[in-house]
């Protein structure tokens, strides 16, 4: 089935085409197979209670039973990204006359110069300024909310090289225009001598910014006229959470032209005012900055956000997009065009799931069948009304953004007080109340009646970094549990919030991001239970002579074929799936627990660590590792001692388990987990590199685990 979102083709070709999946009546069919099961289970459980010969064994009933009902309504919520998921078709070659394209403002934050190095940060500007785009409608905002003057001068020096960049990319057609990668890649797109010269430039850049990223501010020597050193002074009383708002325009369309001739963009460094006693907000308030700032300079209509560890790799990018902002059919009530995130560098079978293969791209798909994607952070083109309405409006004359006059009103809207009693972070701009403030603001957006769309084209338009170190990619997973959490259960709760506006379904699909967390629950007792079980000899499952063992059996086996079935069809492999339901039970059993006790805290008052960045650096002995399929354990954290432990509850449980007969189902889980497992025994009994469990996490974990056997001996001989 198709349908087109446009007016009839004879009068207007439609600039978009819409169709849905093939496989919904399997969807659907399975889920109303599955909610029998499920029922039947919950019969069975409930019989269990009250057929338990002793006080223990009911509670331990009741406690696989919470369990159970949690994983059915994670499921249940699940389900709805199964029930109309889409897939669309962009035309842009049937796009209107360039001159007709609406001016694009582009959004890129950073956040600290050594866990995301400035050059790596310059990359992704230098690829966004080449896009293909009309070039004075263009314009490129820089959020620096370290406020370093090394992240300033390496946009300085960027602007530089741009005047050459981009005549090159422009006139040789380079699609992948990051010069990182293009460098990298040893391909050859025009004049040899040409590309020696870039090649020479982007690493006399290179060297420069480095210089003074290893002195740690910007030396007098590195800067090139009295104009600069000026603006360099202003950081000598600075600290990265104290100094005031600088805005400064390193490229005007109006007056800047590169080697050739051609106009150039705009690009704007903004560092927003910052006080310790003034809340910040995180990327929500640097964001929301950006939005004013860009109101008073050049006000465009569209603004495309994205992360500063992402690089354009396709520049008509913005084509896509163009196909559903000029659609007449949606444009007036879109609010974004939300791209797929897709990663660089994995390895062959993306051990840390690095890529949310579910979450980014098939459940996307799902959620754009209902009222449309949630706003994942980065790769997405917003409309400006959705954000501020009518209520903001700029200068929007190119030739004054470099003027005195506009810069001091821009600086006054960067400043650390300047939401005061205005209603910034809600109803206007990025929502606040939560570190996930793209889920926060895609959701309440749709409360107000804005839908949105994913735009999945064949070709990558956009390509970013993944952490590749386990420490980093489970405290990145706790961050997005705890701004969840923070969503879930505040007044915005999609169970609750949104309901005149917003369908069933939809509420569904967004209360189980909300809740992603709880899975901890199920998570924590499938992985303990069952396998204190076995070690007593409790029997928690039926044996296979009873008919009731094939119910557990087929609910566990569909949930996971069906999985696999979904990765498989977006084109991963089974290796693939298996890494990353691996992490999910690992999430289940670190962060998303630790994120509860750190909500707890933080509700409490009671100090925790805070908003860490994800780094996006490593060194030579974590990459080789990491391309060699390895996972890293050499940190002493938390996370691995709860790994540790379970790994060794699940490895002796196995053990005994296998000299017993009739538990079938209690080995199977035990089995189960000591399959996923396997890279934690490795670090443990096979491997001597610095990436193996530090004696301090062993230490521990051997007492935890050695308490959870005693205390489970005593509660099932009781």
């Amino acid at each position: 089935m198709e349908t087109k979102s446009s007016i009839p083709a004879k009068l207007n070709p439609p600039l978009n085409m819409v169709r849905l999946d093939r496989g919904i009546p399997i969807y659907r069919g399975h889920i109303v197979i599955y909610t029998i099961a499920i029922l039947a289970l919950i019969y069975h459980r409930i019989t269990s209670i009250f057929t338990s010969s002793t006080l223990v064994e009911a509670i331990l009933f009741c406690s696989i039973l919470v369990s159970d009902l949690i994983m059915v309504f994670m499921w249940a919520s699940a389900q709805a990204f199964r029930w109309r998921p889409v897939h669309r078709q962009e035309f842009p070659a049937r796009l209107p006359d360039r001159l007709a394209w609406p001016a694009l403002d582009v959004f890129v934050c950073t956040a600290d110069m050594y866990k995301e190095p400035p050059m790596g940060v310059v990359n992704t500007a230098l690829s966004l300024l080449v896009l293909d785009y009309p070039t004075e409608k263009l314009s490129v905002y820089i959020s620096d909310d370290g406020g370093a003057d090394v992240t300033l001068f390496a946009f300085m020096e960027g602007a530089k090289f741009a005047r050459h960049w981009l005549p090159y990319c422009r006139e040789n057609r380079i699609k992948d225009r990051s010069p990182e990668k293009f460098f990298a890649s040893g391909s050859r797109s025009g004049d040899g001598d040409q590309e020696d010269k870039l090649q020479m430039m982007y690493e006399t850049m290179k060297e420069r910014v480095q210089s003074a990223m290893d002195k740690g501010s910007v030396s007098a020597e590195l800067v090139s006229s009295e104009e600069y050193e000026n603006i360099f002074q202003k950081w000598k009383d600075f600290s990265s959470n104290n100094h005031p708002a600088v805005v400064q325009v390193l490229l005007q369309s109006s007056i800047d032209r590169d080697i050739t001739g051609h106009v150039m963009p705009n690009l704007i460094y903004v560092s927003r005012g910052k006080h310790p006693k003034s809340p910040h907000n995180y990327k929500a308030g640097a964001l929301n900055v950006l939005v004013r700032v860009s109101s008073v300079l050049t006000n465009a209509p569209i603004i495309l956000t994205i992360d500063c560890d992402m690089i354009s790799t396709d520049p008509t990018s913005p084509h896509q997009a163009l196909c559903y902002f000029l659609d007449p059919a949606i444009s007036a009530k879109l609010a974004c065009v939300q791209f797929p995130q897709l990663f660089q560098g994995l390895n062959k079978n993306d051990i840390y799931a690095g890529e949310l293969r579910r979450i980014f791209r098939i459940n996307s798909h799902g959620l754009d069948g209902l009222c449309g994607p949630n706003y994942v952070g980065t790769n997405t083109f917003h409309a400006r009304r959705a954000l501020v309405g009518s209520s903001l409006k700029g200068v929007n004359v190119q030739e004054q953004i470099g003027a005195k006059m506009v810069l001091e009103k821009a600086i006054e809207v960067a400043g650390c007080d300047y939401e005061v009693g205005t209603k910034w972070g809600d109803p206007l701009g990025f929502r606040y109340g939560s570190l996930v403030e793209d889920f926060n603001t895609g959701y309440q957006f749709q409360c107000e009646g804005w839908i949105s769309v994913f735009c999945d084209p064949p070709e990558p338009q956009f390509i970013g970094e993944a952490p590749k170190s386990l420490n980093d990619v489970l405290h990145q997973c706790m961050r997005w549990a705890i701004g969840l959490y923070e969503v879930g259960f505040s007044r915005y709760c999609p169970l609750i919030f949104g309901i005149r506006k917003v369908s069933l379904a939809h509420r569904l699909a967004y209360t189980h991001y909300g809740f992603w967390g709880m899975t901890c629950i199920p998570i924590v007792a499938y992985a303990v239970l069952p396998q204190l079980a076995l070690i007593n000899n409790r029997l928690l499952f039926p044996k296979p002579s009873n008919p009731w063992f094939y119910l557990y059996l087929y609910l566990f086996l569909a949930a996971y074929i069906q999985d696999m079935a979904d990765f498989v069809s977006y084109k991963s492999t089974f290796r693939c799936w298996w890494c990353d339901q691996r992490m999910g039970l690992i999430r289940g059993l670190t962060t998303f627990p630790m994120g509860i006790i750190e909500l707890l805290f933080k509700k409490l008052k009671i100090s925790t660590q805070g908003f860490t960045i994800t780094s996006k650096v490593m060194d030579d002995e974590q990459n080789k590792r990491y391309n060699k399929g390895f996972f890293d354990f050499g940190v002493d954290s938390p996370f691995f001692v709860v790994l540790r432990t379970v790994a060794i509850l699940n490895l002796c449980a196995f053990t005994v388990g296998m000299i017993r007969n009739g538990m079938v189902l209690e080995v199977f889980l035990a089995g189960f987990g000591v399959a996923n497992f396997w890279p934690v025994y490795e670090a443990m009994f096979l491997r001597a590199d610095s990436g193996r469990m530090p004696k301090g996490v062993a230490a521990r974990a051997f007492v935890i685990t050695g308490v959870i056997l005693a205390v489970g001996c005593v509660v099932f001989f009781v």
